[in-house]
């Protein structure tokens, strides 16, 4: 597992609340084993506790992206580097089943979650996959969806460091909007224009009397 599909954990855990819909999903220990997705061995370890400890942690990693889709640089590493020593990792190399051409493992780096509880363990991969992500494309590949009121993170991956919003719908919605209110100013300026012009001919016809 290459450390890159880490960086997904954060994301997850940071959008399963939608701030500006009063919306939030984790709610419960089965939401929790829902984000470990593969990991079947550290959702086992998820309680009822874990609930109000994920929501600690979703608040701490959300101030990460704010940060950085603020510009914030400094602040965005700071708030990560404290996760990263509450919740440290343990790196070792994995092979699993998979093998090459030659029957050799595929190895690669693997983070070993934290054993005590499900929390420390979601906690201390979604920092590390997070920083590795920080670190190896640029804070400012840490966003939040510019669509209002989403507001979810999003990790970009665009050639062009162009990527605004969380989803294609997202877009969609934000690209329909913006249409619709340049339209609206469109006819507002024109019903303006009109207005001008019937109040110049007015005046013109009160002088010419």
């Amino acid at each position: 597992m290459e450390l890159a599909y880490y960086s997904d954990y954060a994301v997850r855990l940071v959008n399963t609340e939608e701030p500006g819909r009063n919306k939030d999903a984790l709610t419960s220990v089965e939401t929790i084993r829902e984000l470990f997705g593969a990991n079947g061995q550290a959702a086992r370890r998820a309680t009822d506790a874990d609930v109000t400890r994920f929501r600690s942690v979703r608040g701490r990693l959300r101030s990460v992206f704010e940060a950085a889709d603020g510009g914030d640089e400094t602040l965005a590493v700071d708030l990560l580097n404290s996760l990263l020593l509450e919740f440290p990792v343990s790196p070792q190399i994995s092979g699993h089943d998979f093998r090459d051409e030659d029957g050799k493992p595929d190895w690669h780096m693997h983070l070993a979650d934290h054993p005590s509880n499900a929390t420390a363990g979601y906690a201390a991969i979604a920092a590390m996959g997070l920083a590795f992500h920080l670190t190896s494309y640029g804070v400012d590949r840490l966003g939040l969806c510019e669509a209002a009121p989403c507001r979810n993170a999003y990790l970009d991956t665009s050639t062009n460091r162009s990527r605004r919003y969380c989803s294609d719908r997202c877009a969609t919605r934000a690209n329909v909007a913006a249409y619709r209110a340049r339209k609206r100013l469109e006819t507002e300026r024109a019903a303006d224009t009109g207005r001008s012009a019937e109040t110049a001919q007015a005046t013109t016809d009160h002088t010419d009397r």
